[in-house]
């Protein structure tokens, strides 16, 4: 799990206020315990481009397609609905009514365990969805 962006400014602002308080790269790492490098990252993005340089830059590869309301509403129909003159959701119909591909209806029930199979599953169980 990827921490929340306010954490992560947190943790890098404590990286440059220990530099600039007078500690080196490798004084600062073995007191935070982490690796002189990332010490190291942290500082000079700060010197180059101050306040900006601690946050995220872009990740590599393609942007995110599906939405956060699109996730949610395959869960929500896998658990909570069954589609008419049928028994459960098949990946193709779920994804024909969100607007999305089967593929990514399969890579939204594998990790969360949400599946037509899961309405079946225990309360606790279906929780985790």
């Amino acid at each position: 799990m990827r921490r929340s962006t306010a954490q992560g400014l947190a943790n890098r602002a404590r990286k440059v206020l220990a530099c600039a308080a007078g500690g080196n790269n490798t004084a600062v790492a073995a007191r935070l315990g982490m690796d002189r490098k990332t010490v190291a990252r942290w500082r000079t993005r700060f010197l180059r481009d101050r306040l900006d340089g601690l946050s995220d830059e872009p990740r590599p590869g393609v942007p995110r397609t599906i939405t956060d309301a699109q996730v949610e509403e395959v869960v929500v129909r896998t658990l909570e609905e069954v589609p008419e003159g049928a028994t459960h959701w098949s990946k193709r119909e779920l994804a024909r009514q969100v607007g999305i591909s089967p593929t990514s209806v399969l890579r939204i029930w594998r990790p969360s365990g949400c599946s037509p199979g899961a309405r079946k599953l225990s309360r606790s169980l279906r929780t985790r969805c």
